[in-house]
Order: structure tokens, then C-alpha cells, then sequence
């Protein structure tokens, strides 16, 4: 452990599983008290438990992310268990692929709902506190197809461009007050999520100089660099955690 975040606190949506949970034992590890946010309430108390067991502080609320209220109410429990987010990670999304023709309107609302919706009513919530104490780190995780046009990923991917503009408008409107917004933006990487895709992920790995999907560790580490001091001059960029497919 580190004390890099040691007196700050962190939010961290989705972080029952995969990249959330990685980044909640990362933030963790480096001092801060973790509230992770997720559905599922078990799964949640056991990375509580972890990270507790290794010295940490966390906590646990059990929310389904899907609009303004729940955005909003995640955001008043997390001050209640911590006093104040220092930190907050917009990770909670969801990733359907298929044709855009088979897609409903109930998938449509249900992608944005998590994946913009959520992230943007929390940074409304919690950024202008951040901003009135005179800093703070917000970093949302967006996705290499937000990026590019892929068959099949048009809804997600767009969701997830969303959230890049956001990204760099929210780091033009809060940075001014010391607020850092920035985002990572992870290529194919081995999940629980993922899990399904078989031998499709290191098919798309494949094709990126690295030659293989990343962990989930590797992406919290990046995130763990924005949310620290030593990223403190960078504002409004989305760092590609992609083994190199942005390089080709």
C-alpha cells in the first residue's frame, strides 16, 4: 500500500467486477476510502471485504444506475459513508453489440441511461463541491470504439462518445477550479464481462502491437494515475489503455 490518496475518498461506479473492482483495490491500496456502487449486492460486499482484509478502507451501496435520481441519490449516500468524494470514477456501463437494426428502443434508452445519463447527473452532483474545495479528479471510462466505426457497435460506441465529449467539456468547465476530468479509454481486455467473447477477444487483441486483451488491473493502474497528484497537469485527455490500437 501507498499513501498517495491517503484522507481522500473515491466513488467508484460498477465496481463489483472487472475494471471497477480492480480500480476500487487499486484506489484503495493507495489510502483512499472506496464507496463502490454496483447491482449486485454480494459480489459487492466481498470486494468490501478484500479490501478491508488487505488494510484498506471501503463501502459498499447497492444501486441500479439508470437516471437523474439515482445518480443523485448514489452521490448523497456516498457523502454520508465518506464526507466528501474526492474522486470519482465513471466506470458503471453495459456493451451490447449486434446490428442496428435489431436493436430496440428499450436497448437504446437503457445504454445511454447507464453509460451517459448516470456519469453526467453524478459529475453534476459532485463537481461543483469538488470545485468549491478547490479540487478533485473525476476520470470516465470510455471504450477504443468511440474512437472508430465498427459493424455492430454503433449504439455502444456511441454512448461511449458521448461520454469522451463530455469528458473534455466537463475539463474546460471545472478545471478552471481545480477539478481534473480525464478519461481511459480501454481496448480488449479479459473480464467476467468479456468472458463471453471466446476467442473473439484475442482475435481483436490480436491486431494491436501489444498481441493480447490487457487485465483489468492493467487498465485500474492507468486510472490510478489520473486520479493522483501525479497527473496533475493533465486535463481533458482520454489515455488509451488499448495495447496500441490506437497506433495502427
Amino acid at each position: 500500500m501507498t499513501s498517495e490518496l491517503q484522507g481522500k475518498s473515491a466513488l467508484v461506479t460498477g465496481g463489483t467486477s472487472g475494471i471497477g473492482r480492480a480500480t476500487a483495490i487499486a484506489l484503495a491500496g493507495r489510502g483512499a476510502h472506496v464507496v463502490i456502487s454496483g447491482r449486485d449486492e454480494v459480489r459487492g460486499n466481498q470486494v468490501v471485504r478484500d479490501i478491508r482484509a488487505a488494510g484498506g478502507r471501503a463501502d459498499f451501496v447497492a444501486t441500479d444506475l439508470r437516471d437523474e435520481a439515482s445518480a443523485r441519490s448514489l452521490a448523497a449516500r456516498a457523502r454520508e459513508l465518506v464526507g466528501q468524494v474526492d474522486v470519482l470514477v465513471n466506470n458503471a456501463g453495459i456493451y451490447p453489440f449486434g446490428p442496428t437494426e435489431q436493436t430496440t428502443e428499450q436497448d437504446f434508452d437503457s445504454v445511454f441511461a447507464l453509460n451517459v445519463k448516470a456519469p453526467y447527473f453524478l459529475v453534476a452532483e459532485l463537481a461543483p463541491e469538488m470545485a468549491k474545495r478547490g479540487r478533485g479528479a473525476i476520470i470516465n471510462v470510455t471504450t477504443m470504439v468511440a474512437e472508430f466505426g465498427d459493424p455492430g457497435m454503433g449504439l455502444y460506441g456511441s454512448s461511449k462518445a458521448a461520454l469522451v465529449l463530455l469528458t473534455k467539456s466537463w475539463a474546460a468547465e471545472y478545471g478552471p477550479q481545480g477539478v481534473r476530468v480525464n478519461a481511459v479509454s480501454p481496448g480488449p481486455t479479459r473480464t467476467e464481462g468479456t468472458s463471453g467473447m471466446g476467442d473473439g477477444l484475442d482475435q481483436l487483441a490480436a491486431t494491436a502491437p501489444a498481441g493480447r486483451p490487457g487485465t483489468a488491473e492493467e487498465i485500474a493502474e492507468a486510472i490510478a494515475f489520473l486520479a493522483t497528484d501525479r497527473s496533475s497537469f493533465v486535463h481533458g485527455a482520454v489515455l488509451p489503455v488499448d495495447g496500441g490500437r490506437i497506433a495502427v
